[in-house]
């Protein structure tokens, strides 16, 4: 009995996958979440990181009115569409506040919307309905596969599941932008299999090439779809073959996850945004923290012992090795620090951009308030990964009293969603750093309608 063509199934449906078909609430949340793309995106831009990949690029690709036409947001340059999804895919990971899929542990936004916008800006007349199309074909395709090759197992062979999946969402994404057909476009998809990449190892030294992971799968999954559409043939079965995507980059990995319910229900509408500015295994225990501070009205030399349950699958990110997450020595470190995050939201009041700084990373009376914090390991919780990241605290106090505090979805979940207004007074705060509120306000009022998205992407320069 032959095996199922699980990537044929997966190409033959995302190809045919049109806009005016999608549900309203889908649709909703394409523009939805292309928002808080544009927030982290042009805030991002400021990032050491985000500059470091922006003057790379202009020695490499110097601007020509002819040909540079793609937007990196936050700057006055223009570029190659590939560059410009580069380096607007690692602006929009460089502040870790970009949305992640529950069920992938990947970021999707990311990757898609840097694709996405780069190719809108340079091909002709691509309407909002193709794009969002596009776009929702992108994130479907990178959630799951990242769902079939399982994110524990993933992480367990030293793979970040943003780039090694999300290169096939951003081939995806630009076939249909592209307009190419469902042979190229399973041999772009095929192309792309020989893309994945994206170490882990970051994680050792605090590391910048986390941030760059997006970026590139944005660019190469628009070269996989761009070698396509000149006759570039690709494997057929790059997913499921014999030495295909699952075989190699995981060791149990769940095919029938590529295809099961397709059309059914929308991966997009199981990402989740983040309002706290670090990895998203943090979110939910700074929730509880905050809750149990801000309840309580406990001030910092009240706390005696903070007991922060971490899910398992996240405490290779955020809780080992267990000494260097004890002494952050860079923003990455602290954003891969669950003592650092709990400690910082109990002594300040807030996780965001402002909290992950250096002198905070520094602050004496932050790293007293870590060595109160304690790792654990919690069943009950990881028996909802990975349908729910639930978080579990308790902070003991020196007059003996417990406040214990259960977040089952944390804020910005699909379940605990931010609100339109809530997303754009984030998008006001970050972009509001870079751009001025009048060219903010515009923004908001264009994604909301989204008639242009080449003119949006224009209205995110910085000139």
């Amino acid at each position: 009995m032959s095996n199922p063509e699980y990537t044929s199934e997966l190409v033959e449906f995302l190809h045919h996958l049109q806009a005016r078909t999608l549900p309203g609430e889908v649709l909703d949340r394409a523009r939805y979440f292309l928002l808080d793309y544009l927030a982290v995106a042009i805030r991002g831009s400021r990032e050491e990181s985000a500059r470091a990949a922006q003057r790379m690029i202009q020695k490499v690709c110097p601007s020509t009115p002819e040909t540079c036409r793609a937007t990196i947001f936050g700057t006055p340059i223009r570029t190659l569409p590939a560059y410009a999804a580069f380096a607007n895919g690692t602006s929009s990971h460089g502040i870790e506040m970009d949305d992640t899929h529950s069920g992938g542990s990947i970021h999707l936004g990311t990757t898609m919307y840097s694709t996405a916008l780069a190719l809108a800006e340079t091909l002709d007349a691509v309407t909002s309905d193709e794009f969002l199309g596009a776009v929702v074909a992108g994130y479907e395709a990178a959630a799951r596969i990242a769902m079939a090759v399982r994110p524990q197992q993933q992480y367990a062979l030293g793979f970040h599941p943003t780039p090694t999946c999300g290169v096939f969402g951003a081939a995806i994404t630009a076939c249909k932008l592209l307009r190419l057909s469902e042979e190229q476009t399973r041999n772009a998809v095929g192309i792309a299999g020989s893309m994945p990449a994206g170490s882990m190892e970051f994680l050792a030294e605090g590391a910048w090439t986390k941030r760059i992971h997006p970026g590139l799968a944005a660019q190469n999954g628009m070269h996989a779809a761009l070698l396509a559409s000149e006759g570039f043939v690709g494997p057929a079965h790059i997913l499921e073959g014999r030495d295909g995507f699952l075989h190699a980059y995981s060791r149990d990995a769940i095919p029938g996850r590529l295809t099961a319910d397709l059309g059914k229900t929308y991966e997009i509408l199981h990402t989740a945004v983040k309002p706290h500015a670090c990895c998203r295994y943090m979110q939910g225990p700074i929730d509880a923290v905050l809750d149990i501070v801000r309840r309580e009205k406990l001030e910092p030399d009240q706390i005696a012992d903070m007991k922060i349950a971490v899910l398992s699958a996240g405490w290779g990110l955020v809780a080992d090795p267990l000494e260097k997450k004890y002494d952050p020595r860079s923003i990455v470190d602290a954003q891969f620090s669950m003592p650092f995050g709990a400690a910082v939201a109990a002594v300040r009041g807030a996780a965001g951009l402002d909290q992950f700084t250096l002198e905070q990373v520094s602050s004496t009376e932050i790293r007293a308030m870590m060595r109160k914090v304690t790792l654990v390991r919690d069943p009950r919780i990881d028996e909802a990964y990975p349908r729910e990241w639930p978080a579990h605290v308790v902070i003991e106090t020196r007059d003996g009293q417990s406040h214990e505090r259960f977040v089952r979805h944390p804020k910005g979940d699909p379940e605990h969603p931010l609100t339109w207004d809530e997303m754009a007074a984030k998008f006001r705060v970050l972009a509001g750093a870079v751009l001025p509120s009048e060219r903010c306000d515009a923004i908001i009022a264009r994604v909301s309608k989204l008639a242009d998205p080449a003119a949006v992407a224009r209205l995110s320069a910085a000139e």
